[in-house]
C-alpha cells in the first residue's frame, strides 16, 4: 500500500506573470516550457561557472509556475532569481506559507493520486497539483497544495501515513541527491551528481547561466567523480567525512540514511571497490553500488 508524510524541510515560490517562462528559460538548466499542468521537470540554478545554486521542481499552475525547492534556502533562490528579472513581467513570490509539500510513494500511490507511473506525469488533485517525480519514478509523486488542506486530502486517497525517513531511505538507495545536503554550494558539477541521466539537464534548449562548463563537461568527457550509493558497516560517517580506498583518498561522505548513504567517489577507483575491496569513512567500511539509471 502506497505511503506519505509532509515534506516540512520543502517550500514553494510562485512565479507568474507574462515572461515567466521566457525569463527562467535563460537561467536554469532544463527547458522551463515543458514545465505545464500535465508535466513537471527537475533543473538547477548554477553560478556563471557551471557551479551548483540550487536545483528545484518545476510545474504549472492556475496560469503560474510553482517552484519547489529547499525551504531554509528559498530566500537566496528568490534573492537571486530578482537580481535577473530586470525589465521581465514576472512576479516572484514566496508561497511557501500558503502552500505546502507532501510526498507519496510506494506501491500504489501514483495510481491512488490519479497519475501515470511515468516520471514527470503531473495533473491536478483536489485543488492541489500532484507529479511524479521526474528524476524516477521509483521515487513515487510529490504534491503541492493548500497548506491546511492538504495532509486531509491525501489521507482520503487511501493512502498510509509514512515518515520522511522513510522516503529518505528510498531516496538514498536509489542514489539521488538531496540537494545542498549532497550538491555543495558553489562547488558541485551537475554531471557528477547524475543530473544528465535524471533529467535534469536539457542539451538542445540553448544557453543558460553555467551552459558552457556544464556542456563542455558532457562533450568531453570530463566527469571525474561521481555521487553513488554505498552501504555502510559501522558507524555512520558525518557529510564531509573523507573516503579512503587504502591510504589514497577516493571522495566524500554526504548524505545518509540508516545504513545506507551517498558518496561522492573518485570514478577511478571504483572497478575495486565493486570487486569487492570497500572503502573506508572514519572507522566505517563503504560498499559502493551503481544504480540502473546511471550511464556505463
Amino acid at each position: 500500500m502506497g505511503r506519505w508524510c509532509m515534506a516540512e524541510g520543502r517550500g514553494v515560490l510562485r512565479i507568474a506573470g507574462l515572461d515567466r517562462v521566457g525569463f527562467l528559460q535563460g537561467l536554469v538548466s532544463n527547458d522551463a516550457s515543458k514545465a505545464t499542468v500535465s508535466r513537471a521537470i527537475w533543473a538547477a540554478l548554477l553560478t556563471p561557472q557551471g557551479k551548483y545554486l540550487h536545483d528545484f521542481f518545476l510545474v504549472e499552475s492556475d496560469g503560474s509556475l510553482l517552484l519547489e525547492g529547499e525551504r531554509d534556502r528559498l530566500p537566496d533562490l528568490l534573492r537571486r532569481l530578482k537580481l535577473y528579472k530586470l525589465r521581465s513581467r514576472v512576479d516572484l513570490t514566496d508561497a511557501s506559507e500558503e502552500l505546502a509539500v507532501a510526498l507519496a510513494w510506494g506501491d500504489g500511490a501514483t495510481t491512488e493520486l490519479g497519475l501515470p507511473r511515468e516520471r514527470g506525469a503531473a495533473a491536478p488533485v483536489d485543488g492541489a497539483v500532484a507529479f511524479v517525480d521526474p528524476r524516477l519514478s521509483a521515487l513515487g509523486a510529490r504534491v503541492l497544495g493548500p497548506a491546511g488542506l492538504l495532509s486531509a486530502s491525501i489521507a482520503g486517497r487511501g493512502l498510509v501515513p509514512g515518515t520522511a525517513d522513510e522516503w529518505d531511505t528510498l531516496r538514498v538507495t536509489n542514489g539521488v541527491p538531496d540537494g545542498s545536503r549532497d550538491m555543495e554550494v558553489e562547488k558541485a558539477i551537475l554531471l557528477e551528481n547524475g543530473f544528465d541521466e535524471l533529467g535534469g539537464c536539457d542539451w538542445q534548449k540553448g544557453c543558460y547561466v553555467g551552459q558552457e562548463l556544464t556542456a563542455r563537461t558532457k562533450y568531453r568527457g570530463l566527469v571525474k567523480k561521481r555521487l553513488l550509493p554505498v552501504a555502510i558497516e559501522g558507524p555512520v560517517p558525518p557529510p564531509g567525512t573523507v573516503v579512503k580506498l587504502g591510504e589514497q583518498e577516493a571522495g566524500e561522505m554526504r548524505s545518509a540514511a540508516g545504513n545506507r548513504g551517498l558518496a561522492l567517489l573518485r570514478l577511478e577507483m571504483l572497478p575495486q571497490a565493486l570487486a569487492g575491496v570497500p572503502f573506508t569513512a572514519g572507522a566505517a567500511l563503504l560498499r559502493p553500488s551503481k544504480p540502473d539509471w546511471v550511464a556505463a
